[in-house]
């Protein structure tokens, strides 16, 4: 169940819905069964310098190795930049769930 989440500042004209779903698309191009990405996006009214910082956080699995994380990461970079009509800077990381870590559905 991967997670994703957009920092941006407020001057930035993003379409924060399109790019998470791009960022669930690319995830799941590159492994069929990760399931939904969960996403939040964070439009910053205070900031210095125009700028995206997105990070995504996948569970640890023995096929997301080196050679997949650098593919998953290159594609991702690619497919978001697509989606930005305003040049600022970007920053972009992709991590790994720690082994003592809980996701699941809570229905209350």
């Amino acid at each position: 169940m991967p997670h994703a989440e957009l920092k941006y500042s407020s001057d930035l004209e993003i379409d924060a819905k399109a790019i998470l779903a791009e960022i669930e698309a690319v995830i799941l191009e590159h492994d069929s069964g990760a399931g939904a990405c969960k996403g939040r996006a964070y439009p910053a009214e205070q900031f210095h310098h125009s700028h995206i910082a997105i990070t995504v956080t996948l569970l640890t699995k023995p096929h997301r190795d080196e050679a997949f994380s650098i593919a998953l990461l290159t594609d991702l970079e690619s497919r978001i930049k697509a989606r930005l009509i305003q040049p600022c800077e970007f920053s972009l990381g992709l991590s790994y769930s720690a082994p003592f870590y809980v996701t699941n559905f809570h229905a209350g």
